[in-house]
């Protein structure tokens, strides 16, 4: 399962991708709707186009979502960044996104300039930008979902190295904030209105199977969870192909019964438990006799079937040697 392409199949449902907007973006107050985003190209084009061999070719680089989402009159660029592993020099990128997109709003503009060039002054005609010209605030979320605790730097001036330079020098270095939001340490959810709250309250809870059993349980959304956000929670809380396999089977209508699914995962689970237990007793018993081969200890650990186990341990309590327990098996 691509964790990457599973979240931003997710959040490419503009109910979300507006949820994520107005509770991370606007503490929780619906500014927007769904219903008004645009989606836009993800692509960055980095730097000019030059000439090598046949035809233009420019660094381009891929965002994971990006939305012109409409605030009354006024518009504003919104990406989102799925990231499940630290990446250090994350500000560089997400600065080199939304400069792009500065960029390409700038080009655009430039056009516009150009062929209506109508009492501009000589700096507004050479660079393309007249005075009152202006381009739509740009923002990008990161939203993060590893396990380790966000260590990495939140803006430009965290991975740039001031050693030795004057204070009155470095306050005139330019700073770049990014937004990094670490799923697994929401303390409040309530600021979400769609299924990301429920998504996002299973991945905050994964570690903790008996609270994630009692969320599960308490909240009525779970019993017909959205296929979509059935993949999200079986691709980050740790179980994986094994949980989504068990939550499709109470699929109905491009719904899925998650209680349903995870009962039976646990249930399994436990299972598994009493037979690694049963597994691990039968080799300790085996070790009175000496130290058991490692293709019989494999065999052993690989059994998952209680009742045989049950008897192998009764025959490795009564066995002479290694070598009898294994005839008797």
């Amino acid at each position: 399962m691509e964790k990457d392409i599973v979240s931003n199949v997710f959040f490419s449902d503009n109910e979300r991708y507006a949820d994520i907007i107005n509770g991370v973006g606007c503490n929780g107050i619906p500014f927007v709707k769904g219903e008004d985003l645009q989606e836009q190209d993800t692509r960055s084009v980095l730097g000019k186009f030059a000439f090598r061999g046949k035809g233009k070719k420019a660094a381009v680089k891929y965002r994971d979502l990006m939305r012109k989402t409409p605030f009354g009159m006024n518009f504003a660029m919104v990406g989102i960044e799925n990231q499940e592993k630290i990446d250090y020099a994350v500000v560089l990128r997400v600065m080199g996104y939304d400069v792009a997109e500065y960029e390409r709003q700038a080009s655009a503009i430039r056009k516009k300039v150009r062929k209506d060039h109508k009492g501009l002054t000589d700096g507004e005609y050479l660079y393309g930008f007249r005075r009152n010209s202006r381009l739509f605030p740009t923002v990008t979320f990161i939203l993060y979902y590893g396990e380790e605790e966000w260590n990495g730097a939140r803006d430009l001036h965290g991975i740039l190295d001031f050693t030795g330079i004057p204070e009155f020098l470095k306050d005139k270095v330019s700073n770049y904030q990014i937004h990094v939001i670490e799923v697994r340490k929401l303390q409040d959810t309530s600021i979400f209105k769609t299924d990301v709250k429920q998504v996002f309250d299973c991945i905050r809870l994964s570690k903790d199977k008996d609270k994630l059993w009692n969320l599960i349980q308490g909240d009525a959304a779970y019993k017909a969870l959205d296929e979509e956000a059935c993949d999200m929670v079986a691709a980050y809380v740790g179980s994986g192909e094994k949980m989504l396999k068990k939550m499709r089977k109470h699929k109905k209508g491009g719904k899925v019964d998650m209680c349903q699914g995870l009962k039976d995962l646990l249930a399994d689970e436990r299972a598994e438990g009493k037979a690694e237990g049963k597994a691990e007793a039968v080799i300790d018993l085996l070790s009175d006799h000496g130290p058991a081969s490692e293709p019989l200890k494999k065999v052993i650990m690989k059994e998952k079937d209680v009742e045989v186990l049950r008897r192998w341990l009764k025959m490795a309590a009564t066995a002479e040697s290694i070598e009898e327990f294994q005839e008797k098996m």
